[in-house]
């Protein structure tokens, strides 16, 4: 929004209003300060993480999104009420802490509640409401950019306020996973929890698995440490390479600066913003596909299909920018700007039926209890990582690689896409506790990791070296 630009950043504000022509249609928002604006919340997302693993650990599901509510709170009237760019960026950095503590929580505490048969279409849930959430963003972007008086910003930077204090409230009326009670000691409580959430008095088999899981997990002391661990080594490769794929798929560059691309492309400025609803829309509809196909395709065939239309769609809009969007000329007739839409748009659905939910629903089903929160916070860690350096770095790719930055992003499709064909196994069905047996040891290159780490627990134990904790009745 002009204002906004005109009253934070106004060096950007200056190359897209008063010095057209003089700046390539590919860099006039090149600029460090506002990169760091938009990446400084998952900076801060990245260091919160750690410090939300021991709270998801040590208080609990529930409690860990309860803070995340009031960080929230915090970052939302900072940045609504922001005078100055320092202010705006320490209300990003509370926002930031906000994300670090609810993705902690949030999708752990899923795949925990949720009965094995619909897990998958339970987490992928929390995707689509953040698919929502983009849509609404836009949605109140669109509306707050038609009021004069240059406050628009002011109500919808504010405006995330209602999100915040849902969050917060709904974490102080829901109930802690029974994983997360029996993991704490409250043994009679995890049992009732898991009567109610089950809906039926015939628990005791699952109670005793969640019993015995957390026994072993509290035998765990460092799971940091254990994480690292041979036998874990399958999960943790699979987790980090998910985060760094699901990132350089280039979806969050398209959703983040879809205003901005479309204006680069020559979209006037609310045209723009229009054309960020409709990818918001697309966004929406294509996770609720998700949902119903992630539990009867599976997660394998979801990732492959996607893989073939990323591609594709970044292909076809690289080559469309290369012949039509040149440095100062930006002659996109009619047809061709609605070209350029529906691939973005066939982009960001295939996406948002794949990488985007499955980025998360996978490592969360994976872990092993004792390293769960540890395994969460990694994958988290390391999303924020990747989503810091492509929204840190974007801008600038945009400017020097122009058309290019869409083959680049084609290229990782093409990789991410033989990671999954050959080392990603199939999850679908499996209870958690059962992962080790039905997935890991029968997947024809992880297998090797799994059953070395048994012979190494058999020669221990045949070598005196006494019980093995870890060893299952």
């Amino acid at each position: 929004m002009p204002p906004f630009l005109k009253k934070f950043f106004p060096t950007v504000y200056r190359k897209t209003v008063e010095e057209k022509g003089l700046d390539s249609n590919y860099c006039k928002y090149d600029n460090q300060g506002l990169q760091l604006f938009t990446s400084s919340l998952y900076l801060a997302g990245l260091t919160s993480t750690f410090f939300a693993s021991y709270t998801t650990r040590r208080l609990g599901r529930r409690l860990t999104m309860l803070i995340a509510g009031f960080f929230f709170i915090g970052g939302v009237v900072l940045n609504a009420a922001a005078q100055d760019l320092a202010m705006l960026i320490v209300g990003r950095i509370l926002l930031g802490c906000g994300v670090g503590f609810a993705n902690q929580a949030v999708p752990v505490f899923l795949s925990e509640i949720a009965p094995s048969r619909i897990r998958g279409a339970l987490n992928i849930l929390f995707q689509l409401n953040v698919t929502i959430g983009i849509l609404f963003a836009n949605l109140v972007n669109y509306g707050t950019n038609k009021i004069k008086g240059g406050w628009g910003w002011r109500l919808s930077l504010g405006l995330a306020g209602i999100p915040a204090v849902l969050l917060t409230l709904g974490a102080l009326f829901v109930v802690d996973t029974p994983n997360s009670l029996i993991e704490r000691g409250r043994l009679e409580e995890g049992k009732t929890v898991l009567k109610k959430i089950r809906g039926t008095d015939n628990i005791e088999l699952e109670f005793q698995e969640l019993v015995e899981a957390s026994r072993v997990a509290k035998e765990v002391k460092h799971p940091f440490r254990n994480l690292l661990k041979r036998r874990n080594r399958p999960q943790l490769v699979i987790s980090i390479a998910l985060q760094i794929f699901q990132q350089f798929t280039g979806i969050n560059a398209i959703m983040f600066y879809a205003p901005v691309l479309f204006n680069t492309l020559g979209f006037k400025n609310d045209a723009s913003l229009y054309s960020a609803v409709i990818t918001g829309a697309v966004n929406v509809l294509s996770t609720v596909v998700s949902i119903y196909s992630v539990d009867k395709l599976g997660r394998r065939m979801l990732l492959l299909e996607a893989g073939v239309q990323m591609f594709l769609s970044q292909v076809v809009i690289a080559i469309i920018l290369g012949i039509k969007v040149t440095d100062h000329s930006d002659d996109l007739s009619k047809g061709i700007a609605i070209l350029v839409v529906v691939m973005v748009c066939t982009f960001v659905s295939s996406f948002a039926w794949s990488w985007g939910p499955l980025g998360w629903l996978i490592p969360s089903e994976t872990f092993p209890l004792e390293t769960r929160s540890a395994g969460q916070s990694v994958t988290v860690c390391v999303n924020l990582l990747f989503t810091f350096v492509i929204a840190q770095a974007f801008l600038s790719m945009l400017c020097h690689f122009k058309f290019g930055i869409f083959l680049f992003f084609s290229g990782w499709v093409l990789v991410m896409s033989v990671f999954v064909l050959f080392l990603l196994p199939e999850t679908k069905n499996v209870p958690i506790e059962e992962m080790t047996e039905r997935v890991w040891k029968q997947h024809w290159f992880w297998k090797r990791f799994i059953d070395d780490a048994a012979d190494e627990k058999v020669a221990n134990v045949s070598n005196g070296n006494g019980f093995d904790p870890t060893s299952r009745l």
